[in-house]
């Protein structure tokens, strides 16, 4: 069972689930979260915790990984991220597992306010530094395809081409292949470093105008940090993006598979080839623009 049409999530279910295996949170009230994912279903469990319950198997996958390795990787880390505090079987008709998480203080970085975007880089920097120096002793391979951003730029090469095609009258298309062949050429010559592989402004928290805390570890894996950097050009601009890249430590081909990731990513929103959301397209389309703006910035500096 992988089709999110065939199991329905609600607070009844989760309230079945919690007094069943957690009969000590029994009487706690249980809401759904003002702003939701796609991934999973989140509840509020009481005012300390929060349920997450996937909505396909293909997310369930990733419950057992969170619960493993995040207390692991949070004490190497600046800045909070979500602690597991229990794990959840199948049972009352859902079937998969799920968690229950401390709850985490803060609005998402794209739903509010944000004081000093480059300060805001700079903290975002110094955790993706941090976390790609944890020792990557027995840690998740990344899943190759399937809309993930870990692995190889390769296996979307066809896909990216089609949408390149479909926009060609919107987009300069010679600037397009540019960026995808001139990623394609690069790969990661290190050892593997930890990735969240989602690294977006949905799953950053903010408090009082800064960065609080990361969320949503679902694609943590070991592999090619590049996938870490796509938000240099879905959230960041002009002197934010310049100070987010001048601060980590990594070589040019790695920058240039991350502006392949992006690209990527904007174009089959844009051209249709993913089921999408009016939000999205607007924000594909800006991203868009920003990777080939930067581009051609770059080649007017070169």
């Amino acid at each position: 069972m992988s089709n999110t049409d065939k199991v329905h999530i609600d607070v009844t279910l989760v309230h079945h689930l919690i007094a069943k295996q957690f009969p000590q949170w029994a009487d706690l009230p249980i809401k759904p979260v003002a702003v939701g994912g796609w991934d999973n279903r989140t509840f509020h469990l009481g005012e300390q915790m929060l349920v997450r319950m996937p909505s396909a198997e293909e997310y369930a996958m990733k419950v057992e990984k969170e619960q493993l390795w995040l207390p692991k990787l949070a004490p190497h880390l600046p800045l909070p991220i979500p602690t597991p505090l229990a794990m959840g079987e199948p049972g009352e008709g859902y079937p998969w597992q799920w968690s229950v998480y401390r709850w985490i203080e803060g609005e998402t970085a794209a739903s509010t306010h944000i004081t000093d975007l480059n300060d805001f880089a700079t903290h975002l920097a110094n955790f993706l530094i941090a976390l790609q120096r944890i020792d990557t002793t027995d840690g998740p391979l990344p899943r190759l395809g399937n809309f993930s951003y870990i692995g190889g730029l390769a296996v979307y090469d066809n896909e990216i081409r089609q949408a390149i095609a479909i926009l060609k009258n919107k987009i300069d298309s010679t600037a397009a292949i540019q960026i995808w062949e001139r990623a394609l050429e690069t790969t990661w010559q290190r050892a593997p470093v930890w990735v969240h592989g989602d690294i977006s402004a949905g799953n950053l928290l903010v408090r009082k105008g800064k960065l609080s805390a990361v969320i949503d570890f679902g694609g943590l894996a070991i592999g090619d940090p590049a996938c870490d950097l796509v938000i240099a050009w879905k959230f960041f601009q002009g002197k934010s993006r310049e100070t987010f890249r001048k601060m980590l430590p990594l070589d040019v081909g790695t920058w240039d598979r991350a502006r392949g990731w992006a690209l990527w990513k904007a174009l089959i929103v844009e051209a249709g080839l993913t089921d999408t959301n009016a939000v999205e397209i607007v924000q594909s389309w800006r991203t868009l623009e920003e990777v080939l703006t930067d581009y051609k910035r770059e080649l007017d500096l070169s």
